[in-house]
């Protein structure tokens, strides 16, 4: 396993994806584009944690992708984290619950301790990019007051 902060003292954090969940009942065209947003969200909400340079981005190798907290056992997940490096281990899902509304979960599991360091429930309105980049503006501000 390698370590869990570099040089600079940085916390190692594993992003995983996340997952899915619509039951808004849009066509089917909307229902991928959301399915692309929330598959970008991850990626989007690594590079606004890792800009914070408190953190050391990780990335997650699983067996069959995508590596989600949904499509993973709670076992298999914390230990890909941990072959990865990681000292926090994120995951969580958005649901479109309509056309406007977005329900969002995010956890954070610290790794050394075996506990759970961060639990937040947020919405946000609108299926669009934009909507998604502030959303995870929006959460990646909960990192700020994390210290594992």
């Amino acid at each position: 396993m390698r370590a869990t902060a570099d040089d600079q003292g940085s916390i190692a954090v594993a992003i995983a994806d996340f997952d899915n969940y619509d039951t808004s009942g849009e066509n089917a065209d909307r229902t991928a584009e959301h399915a692309a947003r929330v598959q970008a969200f991850a990626a989007l909400l690594r590079n606004d944690v890792a800009a914070q340079k408190k953190f050391n981005i990780l990335h997650l190798t699983c067996a069959h992708p995508p590596c989600s907290a949904g499509r993973m056992s709670p076992d298999d997940l914390v230990r890909t984290a941990r072959q990865a490096g990681a000292r926090l281990l994120v995951y969580g899902g958005i649901h479109k619950q309509s056309t406007l509304i977005q329900l969002g979960k995010i956890e954070a599991f610290d790794l050394k301790t075996n506990k759970l360091v961060l639990n937040k429930n947020f919405s946000f309105r609108g299926d669009t990019d934009q909507a998604f980049r502030r959303a995870t503006a929006f959460i990646a501000r909960y990192f700020e007051a994390l210290h594992p």
